[in-house]
């Protein structure tokens, strides 16, 4: 996969990206993401991933002839960079398609421009349910929502007898999506919140907030954030002598959150919409597994597998547009897909439905820093 970015002080992340080599790209698709900022480490793996099935494909011809170049734009995880990079994408470069943005207020934000420019965008890496329902045109999820897996958390929690479950979020979209599922959950466990704490997405701050949730003694808190954010929010939980159980969220699944918590790592769950990245029961990780030690990576993380997964997606899509394809017919192939067996996961879209998988699992790190199913 031929990746072009621009990058501003990220000379680290700029070499993973040279990892995926120089083809001459003639189908042109777009990404805005924060190769820097708070969600950087998760983002690196992610596009390792997606590198691994795009390069592949491209080594061995493209598709009809044409291999595929993804053009990838830093927003630094700021939304109001999101979208000027969008308006970049679609109204300078041309692209045909969006891939795998990153972030639910971002997201949200670049709905018009899809809406206007008839541009479908795949494998968003965020797990809204404003993204699933009501369904948009031009959005193809990949990943499953998160309040499914929020609810799916507190479920499990509570079979544990763990029931004094409190709530910290960040103030944004995707920070009352998450609260949304936990309210779920809580109300399917005929259980109440111990407690909801918000935190700004901008300048988290948990100097008042630590010791208001230590004071509660919880249980178990849910930790709806992303990146940096979280890792720092955990800590200060920590020092302030909460005890009880960590979860977070999918978007966190990745080996560059678990080396930023260090020795706070161990026990905290994580939950995950895709297949454990050591599972070779199913098809498609072994698939990830064996490009990735072609290209002599010893280990995926789950944003690898997310992104290798929604690249496998974007791609179909693109095979079934035919030849020269362009926004409307890669929307039109998009939409073909029917129960389509990725390598152990299915997934279907139609003009009702751009949900794509349902799977929720929930790990737990351990103490060698991997994600324990």
């Amino acid at each position: 996969m031929r990746l072009t970015h621009w990058l501003r002080g990220g000379a680290t992340l700029a070499s993973i990206f040279a990892m995926v080599g120089a083809a001459h790209g003639q189908i042109l698709i777009g990404q805005t993401v924060g190769i820097t900022g708070s969600a950087a480490a998760t983002v690196a793996e992610s596009m390792q991933g997606a590198a691994l099935y795009i390069d592949h494909i491209n080594a061995r011809g493209g598709i009809a002839g044409q291999k595929v170049e993804v053009i990838s734009l830093d927003d630094k995880f700021d939304p109001k960079l999101t979208l000027e990079n969008t308006r970049i994408l679609i109204e300078e470069k041309g692209v045909i398609g969006l891939f795998m943005t990153r972030g639910t207020p971002h997201t949200q934000g670049i709905m018009p421009l899809l809406e206007q420019h008839g541009v479908p965008l795949v494998g968003p890496s965020t797990g809204a349910m404003v993204l699933h329902q009501p369904v948009h045109k031009f959005i193809f999820n990949v990943r499953a929502p998160y309040q499914r897996e929020v609810e799916k958390a507190i479920t499990h929690l509570n079979t544990l007898g763990i029931k004094r479950i409190g709530v910290v979020h960040v103030d944004d979209t995707f920070g009352a999506d998450g609260l949304a599922g936990a309210q779920l959950g809580f109300k399917a466990n005929q259980l109440e919140a111990l407690f909801v704490e918000k935190f700004d997405r901008a300048k988290p701050d948990y100097s008042a907030i630590a010791p208001r949730v230590a004071q509660k003694q919880p249980q178990a808190v849910v930790f709806i954030g992303t990146g940096a954010a979280v890792v720092d929010g955990i800590k200060a939980l920590r020092a302030a002598g909460v005890t009880g159980q960590i979860v977070t969220l999918s978007n966190n699944a990745s080996g560059g959150f678990v080396k930023l918590l260090g020795d706070q790592a161990r026990g905290v769950v994580v939950t995950q919409v895709f297949p454990s990245e050591r599972s070779v029961n199913y098809p498609v990780v072994k698939e990830a597994m064996e490009l990735a030690r072609a290209k002599n990576i010893s280990d995926l993380t789950p944003a690898m597998v997310e992104g290798f997964v929604s690249a496998k997606v974007l791609l179909e899509g693109i095979k079934r547009a035919g030849p020269k394809p362009d926004r409307a017919k890669l929307h039109t192939g998009l939409e073909s897909i029917k129960k389509w067996d990725l390598g152990g996961v299915e997934l279907s879209y139609g003009p009702t439905d751009h949900s794509g998988l349902v799977f929720a699992d929930l790990s737990i790190i351990g103490s060698d820093g991997r994600f324990k199913r």
